[in-house]
């Protein structure tokens, strides 16, 4: 079973998300999500070093989105050919641990990408958290998409939808 939590073919689904960029720690780089005609949402911007920043990133509205027995997250994907990751938060709070993983969609072509549940990685404000419990799927409230790891210059992924594999 596949239940969809985000389908981006519906043009409401881009307005629930919102930018968390570098700006929060003052640097100046900048990201939106936004409805395409075509039918799919863009997670598009401006990733900048200046002011000691390199990250941006959008994050959905808190909501229930959580699920029993997630194995894996499932994204269809236009890439750039440069690397993103998926968070997932498990509480309604702007800050504080944030459940990471990492996923290269190839440049050029839509793409399924398969993120086990298992891969995902408690992190604070980019740094591993020794001490977090692993990822509860049944307890995610928030669902965000960044690009970090060093990527300067404007970036560019579409997304049709995101979805999660159930046992």
């Amino acid at each position: 079973m596949t239940p969809v939590l985000f389908d981006f073919s519906d043009p409401g689904s881009a307005a629930l998300w919102s930018p968390i960029n570098d700006g929060v720690m003052g640097g100046v780089s900048q990201s939106r999500l936004r409805h395409d005609t075509a039918g799919h949402a863009v997670f598009a911007g401006h990733v900048s070093f200046e002011n000691n920043g390199g990250f941006a990133s959008v994050r959905c509205r808190p909501g229930d989105l959580g699920r029993k027995d997630v194995v894996a997250y499932l994204l269809q994907v236009l890439g750039d050919g440069k690397r993103y990751k998926l968070n997932l938060r498990t509480d309604d709070g702007f800050d504080g641990v944030n459940y990471q993983a990492g996923f290269h969609p190839p440049a050029g072509s839509w793409a399924s990408c398969r993120i086990a549940s298992a891969d995902f990685l408690p992190t604070w404000r980019g740094k591993p958290v020794a001490d977090a419990p692993p990822l509860d799927t049944a307890r995610v409230r928030q669902i965000g998409l960044m690009i970090a790891d060093r990527q300067e210059g404007p970036f560019r992924l579409a997304v049709r939808s995101i979805a999660v594999e159930v046992a």
